[in-house]
């Protein structure tokens, strides 16, 4: 019988506070999932969100006030990636329910390339009051620094058994990804939904919401990783 639901408890496959646990990774051939990704990208039937680029140490510099002074890297950028891939409960606390990520199947690729699945309860894009579900195919690739996350309706679980996503929305496929160089970062990101059309209140989710703000993750990282205090200044008007 499929089930949705998961144990929300941290356990067997969560990294823990010291960041992605260093279990051995079986080696598999080349994953497909940033052409995946670029498929159901091109293919006009489906939604496309892409934000603009946010400048991480212009941001900074902007619009925050920190405890010491903080020149923000690339390779603090895609060290957040790697850490958001695994426990997004920990780094999108305000999309992912708190202890409902769970990963496995972690396996190696070339390059230092590495791929796993996931799953989490994850607020709905249009009913932000109510979590479903989520199921994704993870590929993290460090030579491009870009994780490429393919959403799924059913995986095996981790004991075997099968685990269906939930059917309130479509499903989506992200791209998180690190561009710029190392003192001037970029943090870039795309979202495509599987739909049969284009649809407009999707794209108005993320369109109409301009915030001024680093993204979540990229805060919780400075404080909780860099033990930086980080205080957002009063915005004028």
């Amino acid at each position: 019988m499929k089930r949705e639901e998961t144990g929300e408890a941290e356990g067997t496959g969560v990294p823990g506070e010291a960041g992605v646990p260093g279990e051995a990774a079986a080696p598999i051939s080349p994953p497909t999932h940033e052409a995946a990704f670029e498929r159901a990208w091109t293919n006009p039937g489906n939604t496309r969100i892409e934000l603009d680029p946010v400048d991480i140490n212009g941001t900074l510099a902007r619009y925050y006030r920190t405890n010491k002074p903080l020149r923000f890297t690339r390779t603090m950028l895609w060290d957040m990636e790697v850490k958001k891939a695994f426990r997004p409960d920990l780094y999108i606390p305000s999309v992912v329910k708190k202890g409902s990520s769970r990963y496995w199947n972690r396996q190696a690729s070339t390059g230092g390339a590495e791929s796993f699945v996931r799953c989490s309860r994850q607020r709905l894009w249009l009913e932000p009051s109510k979590h479903g579900l989520v199921l994704e195919r993870v590929f993290l690739n460090p030579g491009r620094q870009r994780v490429t996350f393919i959403g799924t309706s059913e995986l095996p679980g981790m004991d075997g058994s099968p685990l269906r996503a939930g059917d309130k929305q479509p499903l989506f496929h992200v791209e998180h990804s690190v561009d710029g160089n190392e003192l001037r970062p970029l943090n870039l990101w795309r979202i495509v939904y599987l739909t049969d059309g284009p649809r407009q209140e999707l794209i108005e989710r993320f369109t109409l919401a301009k915030d001024v703000w680093l993204r979540e993750f990229v805060e919780i990282y400075i404080r909780r990783d860099l033990k930086i205090a980080l205080n957002r200044r009063e915005l004028p008007g």
